[in-house]
């Protein structure tokens, strides 16, 4: 996937932007506050549709503005696509609006047209912080490449805010409809275990592999494990479903009594381990960044596996985690990928890659 150009209206502090990178490596270069994380967050918006640095996407509309466009022209497989997102501000709230070669479609269809793999410093707590942040993690990368599992996250998600409600009282208690929750939560949430594992597993794979490469065998093997909060002793469709209901009637009493839904993949984890400890518990900083940067290359690289072409690499204020002897082989390493935008405060030494000065939301190439 090549992002070949990019333009913005109204977006954070970018009135209005044209935008054409180079296939490789795209370095922004500028102090904060210029323009560079919004313009790497645009061009998560283009392709996830959401943007990954708030909740509350109204902040990306330009200051007193009524809407903020993203848009872009890419190359991916089937051929030449545009794409935009229109974030519009009203009384009612905020409305987006996507479209795919100037129609408009609904997020679903829109989703996973152009993927990215993004890595902010925030992901730095990945190891340390809720499960929450790992879901998040896992789910992000699965529907941007499966418009299944999309759709099973989707419908899992309402089904559970309908069993709570009728847990919490909030509903008539109904054994039946109760029933009714738990069939679909099954059907729905052994979709999304099956994906889990097996995204995990790929994960594992190359992480471990892409962890040794850098440090070798002095720290153990790093070891990524899918935390399911359903055990699972036979893992195919079948065997799941049959554990999810079993492990549904068990908790069936506490779950009544504590009035929320214990069981089900939205209370699953993704484990970090090295040298088979705990990295959250016993890991140095230094150990979890290099785990953290593992992961993202690994998913990056497993995406690429499932989906047969690059997503493009966004790599926000990474460079000043790393010395800069780490900066100069971490460049080089991904210079190598098909497209890629990295952000740093500082001059760098990429010689394989185009490099552009960032001041008050103008670009202006440099190499």
């Amino acid at each position: 996937m090549i992002l070949s150009r990019l333009t913005l209206a109204n977006v954070r502090n970018y009135a209005a932007l044209e935008f054409v990178p180079v296939p490789g490596l795209n370095v922004l270069i500028g102090a904060n506050a210029q323009g560079k994380s919004n313009l790497l967050e645009a061009i998560g918006l283009l392709g996830t549709g959401k943007s990954y640095r708030t909740s509350r996407e109204s902040e990306i509309v330009s200051a007193g503005l009524p809407a903020a466009t993203v848009s872009g022209d890419a190359l991916v497989k089937p051929g030449p696509i545009r794409l935009s997102c229109t974030i519009a501000l009203g009384t009612a709230g905020t409305r987006k609006r996507y479209t795919i070669n100037g129609a408009g479609v609904r997020y679903a269809t829109y989703l996973g047209k152009l993927r990215v793999v993004t890595f902010v410093p925030a992901h730095l707590h990945l190891v340390t912080g809720p499960p929450a942040l790992r879901r998040s993690l896992v789910n992000a990368a699965l529907s941007q490449e499966s418009a299944v599992y999309y759709a099973a996250l989707a419908a899992y998600g309402k089904q559970l805010a309908q069993k709570n409600a009728l847990l919490r009282g909030m509903v008539a208690a109904d054994q039946t409809l109760l029933a009714t929750y738990n069939e679909r939560l099954i059907e729905s949430g052994t979709e999304l275990i099956l994906a889990r594992r097996s995204f995990v597993a790929e994960l594992d794979a190359r992480a471990r592999a892409i962890h040794h490469g850098w440090v070798g065998d002095v720290e153990g093997a790093l070891v990524l494990q899918y935390a399911a909060n359903v055990p699972v002793e036979v893992p195919t469709r079948d065997g799941i479903a049959s554990a999810f209901a079993a492990r549904l009637q068990e908790y069936r009493a506490a779950e009544l009594l504590r009035k929320t839904s214990l069981v089900g993949p939205h209370r699953d984890d993704l484990e970090f381990r090295l040298g088979g400890a705990s990295l959250a518990a016993f890991g140095s900083q230094g150990q979890q960044r290099a785990a953290v940067l593992a992961l993202k290359v690994a998913e990056y690289e497993t995406l690429f596996a499932y989906g047969g072409e690059a997503p493009i690499l966004l790599l926000d204020d990474v460079l000043s985690e790393l010395d800069r002897g780490r900066r100069a082989a971490f460049l080089r390493g991904v210079a190598g990928v098909e497209q890629a935008f990295v952000t740093t405060t500082s001059e760098v030494d990429a010689t394989a890659a185009a490099t552009y000065h960032v001041a008050a939301a103008r670009l202006e190439r440099v190499a």
